[in-house]
């Protein structure tokens, strides 16, 4: 659910003394004079990112309706209007605008030593008032969100601050995160919605994903086809077609009147935007609009498969041309230093199979199609160069040669950022395996779609983008670490909000915050007062981290269940209860795993400071059904075939909700370990058909597997481990029911031992739709 701001504000004002205790601050010990609220305590410094320098003093300073904001000149004054707008928009307090020398909050520009970064600051908190002091707009703007974290956490009209100096400056210069448009496309609020978050997290560049095979987003006025053309799409599956029949096209794309706009509100926020526009690949939605500039003859539309797809731009001077063409209008919208060129997945197939491309590459005196596309990006490269931009694009522009003063982004682990800072050029560190946020947060039932090769918390604070393997001499090349949102399996504005919060705030902690100053259990302390704030700007931030996982080893026979608890992110006060109720922090601890009969209704939540981190307790109800019955969600998958995990959404209705399955695209097998058969006499799935809709190298082709169909439509089959003997099958229908899935019940043969890992297949080609599985239900003997 989106939370609405200005709700989440009057709330604030009406329970300011609940919501002073929810986020760990306690009201003042003194009493409150008459007709006055009682300022809520601060307790230290509970920001994000954790600052360099923290100097605890002795004292507080109350900020309340009568504190004066003071900024003289014109750079401090847009920092202080800004500061209390945001105020004034995300908790109870409202500031004056004084001008007497009083005690209040002053922001000021200061002569800074030499070599100090524009982006660092100081905040002083004394009994005489709070002053903020940078020597650049920027560096003040950054002491701003520091204190405005620490005054928005109470939700109060009134806060004491405690007394305290902080001298702050950023790890890394780049502090970055990428969102995904050419998939899904957002909308300019929500862009700047964003922006805003990143604000407050002190990230300062966005590096916006505008171009792909599944969409052009972005206006040019030279080739106006690239939005008319490139910038819709129509889905697979039932999701493509309106009822009368009719295409029920994906479009979507920013004006250069909207994409000014946005680059204005994020210079304002001192955010620096990256375009990226992908060159040679990813190439698509251009072919489709200009087939000339392609490689294959004869048309084609913009891809509705995510992964690998093989259009190339052609490598020919007229091509050249045209990107430059496009280059010159993206470095008129976006004064930022950097433009993004892509360079990744480009597959060479179309070029290896084209004579005109291979004779034109002999006639460069190329070696091969590595080369050709390293040649195409040092033209491009030059043509930047010479209009003041730098060429930035990802790891695969290494291959072949890199563009002379290119920079690196290494999302294919950390190697390519290793072998660029050796050889002198400057590196983003964006690891895909820990940076990656279309990753799921956790491996719960309720993630949304993505990629379930779920990535811990613990794992994304830990990354330290300056590799210890890196010679001293050349990790000053690291300039900086980026996070990248990818969005084929985030189709709506509340699943961004769940994948990017608050994974943000780890990502803040590595890009700002010195090495040695990291530390993971300070990290969970303060970061319940975050997630307030979070709420205070209307953020629908996941739930998921904050819930309680639990691990079950069922025994049927024993009417029992062993259930092992825990909370993803490692807060360790978990609280559960058995009969129903919901737990509070007086509920009983989870200590040990638990030894439960059936049935019982569990329910458990994780708790901090006393109070519970996610908004709903969880819960299961453990009964004899629920030890016959599995989901996708909760059953295996067969480890060989090329397993590749993923968690997919069905393809209808057209809004709103949708179903979604998790399902090994190479090869759809589903297991049901060590399940307990004595008594069962059939078992029955229900199962769905959705699109295949990937597009696959030929090596991955290679991995795709399935099993033969016998009857005229497949079978589903189940087997005694994967490779095992058939233990049910039951003929596939030609079609689902109406409401797009089936339900089939097949007698099951049960091994001598009682026991089997059953293996549930659908035999036949995976394409163009594939049969999903989405529950499996054993039936017992009546």
């Amino acid at each position: 659910m989106i939370r609405n701001r200005t709700a989440a504000t009057l709330m604030a004002a009406a329970l300011l003394a609940a919501a002073a205790i929810a986020t760990g601050c306690t009201p003042s010990a003194s009493p409150a004079p008459a007709l006055a609220v009682a300022a809520a305590d601060v307790q230290g410094a509970p920001v994000i990112p954790l600052p360099a320098v923290v100097q605890p003093a002795e004292g507080r300073f109350v900020v309340d309706a009568t504190t004066a904001v003071r900024a003289p000149g014109d750079a401090a004054g847009r920092v202080a209007t800004q500061f209390t707008e945001l105020l004034a928009r995300t908790t109870p307090l409202r500031l004056a605008d004084g001008q007497d020398q009083g005690p209040g909050i002053e922001f000021r520009i200061v002569p800074a030593a030499a070599g100090t970064s524009p982006e660092a600051y100081t905040l002083h908190i004394g009994d005489d008032g709070i002053s903020v002091q940078a020597g650049d707009e920027h560096g003040l703007f950054n002491g701003a969100m520091t204190l405005w974290q620490l005054l928005a956490g109470p939700q109060s009209s009134a806060v004491a601050l405690p007394a305290m100096r902080i001298e702050d400056t950023p790890r890394f210069a780049w502090r970055g995160l990428m969102l995904d448009s050419a998939r899904h496309f957002w909308s300019v609020e929500q862009i700047k919605a964003v922006l805003d978050a990143m604000a407050t997290h002190k990230l300062n560049t966005f590096h916006w994903h505008l171009t792909d095979d599944q969409g052009w987003r972005i206006e040019i006025k030279r080739y106006p086809r690239l939005t008319e053309v490139g910038g819709c799409r129509v889905p697979p599956g039932e999701a493509g077609r309106r009822a009368d029949g009719s295409p029920n096209r994906y479009c979507g794309h920013y004006t250069q009147a909207q994409i000014r706009d946005v680059v204005a509100y994020a210079a304002a926020r001192h955010i620096t935007i990256v375009p990226e526009i992908d060159v040679p690949g990813h190439a698509q939605a251009a072919v489709a609009a200009y087939p000339e500039h392609g490689v294959v003859d004869g048309p084609t539309e913009p891809s509705h498969n995510w992964g690998v797809n093989p259009y190339l731009f052609n490598p020919r001077e007229e091509t050249l041309q045209f990107l430059e063409g496009i280059l010159a209008e993206v470095i008129e919208l976006f004064p930022g230093p950097y433009v993004h060129i892509g360079g990744d997945e480009a597959v060479k197939y179309q070029w290896q199979a084209s004579p005109a491309v291979q004779a034109h590459m002999r006639r460069l005196g190329l070696k091969d199609e590595e080369a050709l596309q390293s040649h195409m990006l040092k033209r491009l490269e030059a043509f930047l160069e010479a209009r003041d931009r730098k060429l930035i694009g990802w790891d695969e522009i290494i291959e072949g040669g890199l563009p002379p003063q290119a920079t690196v982004m290494s999302w294919r682990g950390i190697e390519g950022g290793i072998e660029a800072a050796t050889h002198g050029h400057d590196v983003v560190m964006s690891p895909g395996n820990t940076l990656y946020l279309d990753f799921l947060q956790t491996n719960l039932p309720d993630e949304p779609p993505g990629r379930p090769k779920f990535t811990s918390m613990q794992k994304i604070y830990a990354f330290d983008p300056v590799p210890a393997q890196l010679p001293a001499a050349q990790r000053r090349h690291v300039i900086g670490v980026q996070a990248n949102m990818w969005t084929e399996h985030t189709r709506t504005w509340e699943r961004l909000q769940h994948n990017l919060f608050p994974r943000m705030a780890a990502l803040a902690e590595i890009a700002w915050t010195p090495l040695e100053r990291k530390d993971y259990d300070g990290f969970l302390a303060r970061l319940p007062v975050q997630l307030h704030r979070y709420r205070a700007l209307g953020i629908a931030y996941g739930q998921t981290a904050l819930s309680v996982a639990m691990q079950r080893q069922d025994d049927r026979t024993g009417n029992r269940v062993r259930v092992e608890l825990s909370n993803p992110l490692g807060y360790g006060d978990i609280r559960y209860t058995t009969d129903g109720s919901v737990p509070t922090s007086r509920s009983p601890a989870y200590t040990a795993p638990l030894d439960v009969p059936v049935p019982t209704e569990l329910q458990a939540a994780a708790f901090f400071d006393g109070k519970p981190l996610a908004d709903r307790a969880s819960q299961w109800t453990l009964d004899a059904a629920a030890l016959l019955t599995r989901t996708d969600k909760t059953l295996a998958q067969c480890p060989q075939g090329g397993r590749l995990l993923l968690r997919l959404e069905d393809d209808t209705p057209a809004e709103g909700p949708r179903a979604s399955f998790d399902v090994t695209i190479f090869n759809p097998c589903w297991l049901w370990e060590d399940a307990q058969l004595q008594d069962v006499a059939s078992i029955q799935v229900r199962a769905g058909r959705i699109p295949y809709n990937f597009g696959l190298l030929r090596e991955e082709e290679a991995k795709r597997g399935f099993r033969k169909a016998v009857a005229a439509h497949g079978e589903f089959e189940v087997r005694d481990g994967c490779e095992g003997p058939v233990l049910a099958s039951q003929p596939l229908p030609q079609a689902t029911d109406a409401d797009g899935f089936i339900t089939l019940e097949a007698p099951l043969r049960v091994p001598a031992s009682g026991r089997a890992d059953l293996c549930m297949t659908f035999s036949g080609d995976t394409r163009p739709q594939m049969w999903v599985l989405q529950q499996a239900t054993l039936r017992t003997r009546d």
